[in-house]
């Protein structure tokens, strides 16, 4: 068995809309029925018993080695404990070989669960061990490496749940929420509108007391300490029992309370200063420890926080009830679960001795013993929710102190005998102020009720239902991407809008190049939908990125397919029909916002069955409005768009609108038809997002054929009396729509000049020139600068075969050179003459043309 082409799906796919590992694989001819193989199920079961069931996955039922691998890389992340389901294979062209797609929660996993189920699968046939508790914690391991802690999770869990797109920005906890100009961005539980500054302010310790005791918040008083000897005269002045603390610590990290003597003062002293040079010596509050959760200008949460503590049977020593306490599934040894393993290190021996005990002591039945002072969860306390508990007066305190220090999430540690009542009655006060607090001891507390923390976050962040979407356009198709994207684009600045736009030429932001080339994937369409200043995205979705990476996007509001051809790289990727690269351009309707809308072509018989597949509504364009799928669709009241008597009409039941073909220049007065098209496209999507009309009719009369608004698309000249057309049109269908167009244009002579694409199939390259020679008096060949896999003469021989089988005698030639072709066509060219040419090298074919036509 040979896996080659692993690919990860990072968004919705062709397959499904989980995100997956995708792969190429082949198998042998004994590997094609592994049900035949003596004892190999028995082998692998005994290896994985929880893999689940075969089934047939070749003509003659039997069971290819390919659903093996399928079974073993879904259920080994499923055992794991990653939250997968989702699987499939299916066969290719070529014989024994097969697409694998297998769901994923976290890339790296899933790529890891791909290696791990070819080993076992491999040990099983090889009668060879397979360690299946080491695979698994490998797996466990890596996903708790890799994937969100609880804190940032249970925030973008919230999100999912409001349907607010998301995606990690870092490996780390730095996450966007929504697109474009609605996105908003967070770090662990830390908002982006928190300013460095009040970030800085809580780290000081020292500051931040300044701070809350000039709002009237109560706080410990304390120093800053330059040795243990300026240390021990600060606990001086303060009285003891104190607290020594990194000046600027968090988590708990270096802190120790209640010290009584100078010898545990120095110990302590050392202890923080391992952390932060900068050590701040305070007065102990002896009472509990809680921590107040505040998010925005609302006290969200409480948790009492408690010492990691023993408590003594009579039989044990204290290291060994550590070892039977950490045996609790919620501890485990990072951030990722709900509690922490309790550690016997320095302080805790230095805690233990406190207490007149040491580690291999055996305390008495009932005895509590605690390894630490402090109470946080990282250093394996435990927390008690007191959420309902809260006096009013303490909320308001711990707002207090999260406004004065500009906090918009904020942990504050407040430490008093009870939170029943005010602190100030108590004697207790705020010890600290915390920026990006974990939340893990709100959302899974040991004792009492999980708190809706990530809800809170999110409700502060995006308030009264906002989603954080911006309009999303995907544009698909075999013909008229390009056109329609940019017309689409053009509608919606017209609206006000600034627009991020992705096509074959390029990124535009708000009508400005950020990137040139062929940028039709989901890489450019995420670059667009990051961009802060883009508040609608208009993409043009080419069958490559989905296929190679997916869609850049969970859901789009209006999905356009203009059409389905057979010269769209037909033969590539396993995509072999018209009918399965209809089924590939679908994935954009099938990801169709409930809300929103799929505008199809009616004429395309294979794009309009890919209604059935919308979740929202769909508008159909066709010339013809008795088209049998536009009548159906008109007589059930849904949305149309068609021509009639000059004018392109919009109609929905009783509703009508009408624009005159005459004031669109980009269709010439309705002279070419393909523009026609892509005309009707346009408005149905502007329609389907609710722009005024007024404002789509001044777009559309603004919108015309020249390079500034769609390079290389139907771009017309006049030279010296005659017509220049400059297209990019490289695919059958598209020669197809050009000699219709250029039929209707009146010209005494006729010619062309074309090369051909080497990533096409043989016969459509053929087709393009049979389909030229009948238009066109003469056809000049050049070949493409990049041949695309191609010899030398390969496509131009193609070509030229093409051209010996259309049904009239036509003149041609063969030029070595893109800009040599056109210079020879434009020689030849007299007044009331038409020369249409396909050119390779977009802009610099262009601007060849335009310096030839400005010279005359």
């Amino acid at each position: 068995m040979e896996v080659t082409r692993l690919r990860a799906l990072r968004g919705p796919n062709l397959w499904s809309h989980h995100t997956a590992i995708q792969a190429i694989v082949s198998c042998n001819a004994a590997e094609h029925a592994v049900d035949k193989i003596d004892g190999f199920e028995v082998r692998l079961r005994a290896r994985f018993p929880e893999i689940g069931s075969f089934q047939p996955t070749g003509q003659d039922n039997s069971i290819a080695m390919v659903h093996v691998l399928e079974l073993a890389a879904l259920g080994l992340q499923a055992q794991a404990g990653c939250p997968v389901t989702f699987s499939c294979t299916t066969p290719t062209v070529d014989a024994d070989v097969y697409q694998l797609v297998v769901e994923y929660s976290e890339e790296a996993v899933g790529r890891l669960a791909m290696d791990l189920a070819q080993t076992l699968c491999q040990s099983a046939l090889d009668d060879t061990p397979f360690d299946l508790t080491a695979a698994l914690t490998q797996l466990r391991d890596l996903d708790e490496d890799v994937r969100l802690g609880p804190s940032t999770g249970c925030i973008v869990d919230a999100a999912v749940a409001r349907n607010i797109p998301y995606s990690r920005m870092t490996e780390g906890s730095m996450v966007r929420f929504g697109w474009g100009s609605k996105q908003r961005r967070i770090q662990a539980a830390e908002m982006d509108i928190t300013s460095a500054i009040s970030e800085a302010i809580a780290q000081d310790k020292e500051l931040t007391k300044k701070l809350l005791a000039a709002a009237g918040v109560p706080v410990p008083q304390g120093r800053s300490v330059s040795d243990p000897e300026d240390a021990w005269a600060a606990a001086g002045e303060i009285g003891l029992p104190v607290v020594v603390k990194p000046k600027d610590g968090n988590q708990g990290k270096g802190v120790t309370v209640n010290i009584t003597t100078q010898e545990h003062l120095v110990k302590a002293f050392a202890t923080a200063k391992e952390f932060r040079e900068d050590i701040l010596v305070e007065r102990y509050m002896p009472g509990n420890d809680f921590r107040l959760l505040v998010v925005g200008d609302k006290l969200v949460a409480a948790a009492r926080r408690d010492p990691p503590k023993v408590v003594g049977d009579g039989e044990h020593t204290i290291a060994e009830l550590v070892a039977q306490v950490n045996l609790d599934p919620r501890r485990g040894s990072g951030h990722s679960t709900s509690l922490t393993k309790i550690r016997i290190d320095d302080i805790a021996h230095v805690c233990l001795a406190n207490q007149g005990f040491k580690a291999d002591d055996i305390p008495a039945l009932g005895q509590r013993v605690n390894l630490r002072n402090n109470a946080n969860l990282s250093t394996g306390g435990s927390a008690t929710d007191v959420t309902d508990d809260v006096h009013p007066d303490v909320a308001a305190r711990a707002v207090a102190a999260a406004h004065m220090v500009g906090l918009d999430v904020c942990g504050v540690d407040v430490v008093c005998d009870s939170i029943l009542r005010p602190i100030e009655e108590q004697g207790g006060g705020v010890v600290e102020v915390n920026a990006a607090p974990g939340l893990r001891m709100h959302l899974s507390p040991s004792f009492g009720k999980g708190r809706a923390v990530g809800e809170a976050i999110i409700a502060s962040m995006f308030k009264n239902g906002q989603t954080g979407r911006i309009p999303i356009v995907a544009v698909t198709g075999t013909n008229g991407k390009t056109t329609t994207v940019r017309l689409i684009s053009h509608l919606l600045a017209q609206n006000g809008l600034c627009v991020g736009m992705t096509n074959t030429d390029g990124v535009y932001v708000g009508g400005q190049c950020i990137d040139t080339g062929d940028c039709s994937g989901p890489k450019s369409a995420k670059s667009v939908l990051l961009h802060p200043d883009v508040d609608a995205a208009v993409l043009e979705t080419a069958r490559g990125g989905v296929l190679r990476e997916g869609l850049a996007f969970d859901r789009c509001d209006v999905a356009v397919v203009t059409n389905v051809g057979s010269g769209d790289h037909l033969g590539l990727n396993y995509i072999t029909t018209v009918q399965e690269l209809a089924v590939l351009k679908r994935v954009i309707v099938q990801n169709v916002s409930p809300n929103g809308v799929a505008v199809l072509n009616a004429n395309d018989a294979a794009v309009s069955a890919m209604a059935v597949k919308c979740r929202g509504s769909v508008t159909f364009f066709s010339v013809d409005k008795f088209h049998p799928v536009m009548a159906t669709h008109r007589a059930q009241g849904q949305a149309v768009v068609y021509v009639e008597n000059g004018h392109i009409v919009a109609s929905k039941g009783d509703f009508q609108q009408t624009i005159a073909l005459a004031d669109v220049p980009l269709t010439m007065g309705g002279l070419i038809p393909f523009q026609v098209e892509n005309v009707m496209a346009s408005v149905a999507a502007a329609w389907a997002l609710g722009l005024d009309w007024d404002t789509i009719r001044q777009g559309l009369s603004g919108f015309s054929n020249d390079v500034n608004n769609a390079q290389g698309r139907f771009n017309l000249f006049k030279y010296r009396g005659a017509t220049v057309i400059a297209d990019y049109g490289h695919n059958p269908d598209a020669m197809i729509a050009l000699v219709h167009a250029v039929e209707a244009m009146p010209a005494t002579r006729r010619s062309v000049v074309i090369s051909g694409a080497g990533d096409r199939r043989d016969q459509d390259i053929r087709q393009q020139t049979e389909i030229l020679g009948d238009a066109f008096d003469e056809v000049i060949l050049y070949e493409d600068q990049c041949q695309r896999g191609r010899a030398d003469g390969e496509v131009v021989a193609l070509l030229r075969q093409g051209l010996a089988n259309a049904r009239r005698t036509t003149q041609s030639s063969e030029i070595k050179g893109e800009f040599l072709a056109i210079d020879t066509a434009m020689d030849k060219l007299k007044s009331g003459e038409l020369c249409l040419i396909l050119v390779d090298q977009v802009e610099e074919a262009m601007a060849h043309i335009a310096a030839r036509v400005v010279q005359g």
